[in-house]
C-alpha cells in the first residue's frame, strides 16, 4: 500500500491519480485506490480539503494527482445575479457547500434545499459533474493560525480575511 503524508509541488509531474468525491476530499485519514488499482493510505494535516489538481507525495517518491471525480448533485440556475445572490444566501445560511459558478449555483443532492430554492423561483435540476464548492473566507486548505504578535504570515498563506482586517481593525 502506497502512504501519502504530504502535498507535493504544484508543478510535480505526477505518475498517478487518485479519483475521491469532495466528501472524502475533507479526510485527513482516508484508505482508497489509486486509478490503477493499487490501494493507497491518506494521512494527511487535519483540517485541509484536496481539491482535483492537488499533487500529493508517496512515501516511495511517487506524485499522485488528486481528481474531483463526478456526483449526482442539484443545480440552480439564473440569468439574475441577484437572484443567485439569494439561493447562495439561503444555501450558505443553512452551512451548505456551494459551487458558484457563472450562471448558477450547485450543491449536493438535498430535495428540501432543492424545493426551497424552486420556491425562490429558480429552476433547479440535478447534473453529474466535479464538486469544488467554495472554500470560504479562510482559502483553501481549511484553518489558520497565526504567530504570537499576528505578524509572520506571509501574504500567499495567510488567510484572505486578513486582507481586508488587520488586528481587528479595517485596513
Amino acid at each position: 500500500m502506497l502512504l501519502i503524508e504530504q502535498h507535493a509541488a504544484a508543478d510535480a509531474v505526477a505518475t498517478e491519480q487518485l479519483l475521491l468525491p469532495f466528501d472524502s476530499r475533507c479526510k485527513s485519514r482516508l484508505r482508497a485506490r489509486l486509478a490503477s488499482g493499487e490501494e493507497c493510505g491518506l494521512f494527511l494535516e487535519r483540517g485541509g480539503v484536496l481539491r482535483g489538481g492537488d499533487k500529493l507525495l508517496g512515501k516511495d517518491g511517487r506524485v499522485v494527482e488528486v481528481i474531483a471525480a463526478p456526483e449526482l448533485l442539484m443545480q440552480a440556475a439564473s440569468e439574475d445575479p441577484l437572484q443567485l445572490a439569494r439561493a447562495a444566501y439561503h444555501l450558505g445560511n443553512r452551512h451548505v457547500a456551494v459551487q458558484v459558478l457563472a450562471g448558477h449555483l450547485r450543491f449536493a443532492r438535498d430535495h428540501v434545499l432543492g424545493e426551497m430554492l424552486h420556491g425562490l423561483g429558480l429552476p433547479v435540476s440535478e447534473v453529474e459533474a466535479p464538486f469544488e464548492p467554495e472554500s470560504g473566507a479562510y482559502g483553501a486548505h481549511g484553518g489558520h493560525s497565526h504567530s504570537a504578535d499576528g505578524e509572520g504570515e506571509s501574504a500567499k498563506t495567510r488567510p484572505r480575511i486578513h486582507d481586508h482586517f488587520q488586528r481587528g481593525q479595517p485596513r
